[in-house]
């Protein structure tokens, strides 16, 4: 067991208004997607305002939106992206989201019982769009040990 959880913040620049017709399959799914997230073996806790959900926050544009969650591992995170029924609105983003310039998903190890903030969160992003992968921000692709962990 480690002393550390797994943060991750993924961004993504809407197509349309949040409340337009093209996204409403897309708003449709999210009560369903996150419930799941909750339940999957791994999650500790997502960001969510009163509705929720995290769509109404934007901190870093008017038409990007934030997903912030924390899990025990990569491995527990991985599993949910994957292997759940997330999996199907994921491989429809493209419909929803336009394309990024550079990263849109970033992971950091935190101490276990506390909680990443948007600002902290940003700052991952960046380090990373800067200087690619490092133990301080990396991606499910090229995954960083939790500190203290042996790699094998």
């Amino acid at each position: 067991m480690t002393d550390h959880h797994l943060a991750q913040l993924n961004i993504a620049r809407l197509r349309a208004p949040i409340d337009s017709p093209v996204l409403a399959d897309f708003v449709a799914r999210l009560p369903e997607i996150n419930g799941l997230a909750e339940r999957s073996p791994g999650y500790v806790w997502r960001l969510q305002d009163e509705s929720g959900d995290a769509t109404a926050l934007r901190p870093f544009e008017p038409d990007v939106i934030v997903n912030l969650t924390v899990w025990h591992s990569v491995e527990a995170l991985h599993g949910f992206v994957f292997r759940t029924a997330h999996l199907e609105p994921m491989r429809r983003r493209r419909e929803w989201f336009v394309p990024l310039d550079g990263p849109h998903l970033v992971l950091w190890w935190i101490p276990a019982g506390t909680l990443p903030t948007l600002a902290d969160a940003a700052d991952r992003l960046d380090l990373l769009r800067r200087g690619g992968p490092s133990p301080q921000a990396f991606t499910l692709r090229e995954p960083h040990p939790a500190p203290g962990m042996l790699t094998a």
